[in-house]
């Protein structure tokens, strides 16, 4: 059972999802004979009830189950929802990219038509298990606005790695209501459909951010990057880079599936609440 005790507003380094969720992945789990370890969470053996059935689809759950068996289901319920997290993403995906095609173009043509320069802006991510790929976005600031960056550091309002400016002058008149509202991250819906990104998952750091974690934080980066996360629902605002680390690690020591639903439900009031920067 998933409870949401978090106040983020008020304290987001504190409030971590207090969740009361199975054990985290890639952590042994308790078992006589063998360690369940994993790209996702893997539920402690010794937690593993099943209760009495006579379902044909699930042969493995028995009235007296064995510790062999309580294995077994354990093992199934970890890969049936990994596959299932799978199936969602590349339905999800495909989906919102038919329904929001039209909005998609229409957005790249006011892009085309406001300033020069490419629609899609692709930025050099680390994805799981450390491999490099393109993630998509529609361009939101002037072209060159890369080699600006430096310049503007020391007006850099977050801590840690990340960069953000709340006037940012490389912004474009569109760009600016376009991330207000995270429209420009709607091209990474084809990033999930390859198979880059999940639709909920940490998000991907750019190449150079991931040069200043620590051996904690490489855990991350066993897990699909997704659109949108923990951080994003509950801390988007903060700019501690901490902050975002440690919830992408609660949201990796407390995933599934019920969780990824919830954190695509709590998407949808915090973009309508216009605080992408």
């Amino acid at each position: 059972m998933l409870t949401r005790t978090l106040e983020v507003k008020r304290n987001a380094t504190s409030e971590c999802a207090n969740l009361s969720m199975p054990e985290a992945p890639g952590r042994e789990c308790e078992s006589r004979a063998r360690t369940i370890r994993g790209s996702f969470p893997a539920w402690r053996v010794a937690s593993a009830r099943p209760t009495p059935s006579r379902t044909d689809w699930l042969p493995f759950v028995e009235s007296q189950p064995k510790a062999s068996d309580r294995v077994r289901h354990s093992e199934s319920a970890i890969w049936f929802s990994v596959f299932m997290k799978k199936i969602m993403d590349v339905v999800a995906s495909t989906i919102l990219l038919i329904v929001l095609g039209p909005l998609m173009l229409a957005i790249a043509i006011a892009i085309k038509l406001e300033s020069p320069g490419r629609v899609i802006y692709r930025s050099l991510r680390v994805g799981k298990n450390g491999r490099r790929f393109n993630c998509y976005k529609f361009r939101t600031m002037v072209t060159g606005s890369d080699g600006l960056k430096e310049n503007l550091r020391r007006f850099n309002e977050r801590r840690g790695p990340f960069f953000k400016i709340a006037d940012d002058p490389r912004l474009t008149r569109l760009g600016g209501f376009l991330r207000k509202y995270s429209v420009d991250e709607l091209p990474q819906l084809w990033n999930v459909l390859r198979g880059d990104m999940s639709l909920v998952g940490p998000r991907p750091h750019p190449v150079e951010d991931c040069a200043q974690y620590t051996s904690e934080h490489f855990r991350r980066l066993t897990v699909k990057p997704g659109v949108t996360g923990l951080w994003q629902v509950l801390a988007r605002a903060h700019p501690s880079f901490e902050t975002c680390m440690t919830l992408d690690l609660e949201y990796m020591n407390h995933w599934s599936l019920l969780l990824d639903c919830k954190i695509l439900l709590w998407t949808i009031p915090a973009v309508l609440s216009g605080e992408g920067q």
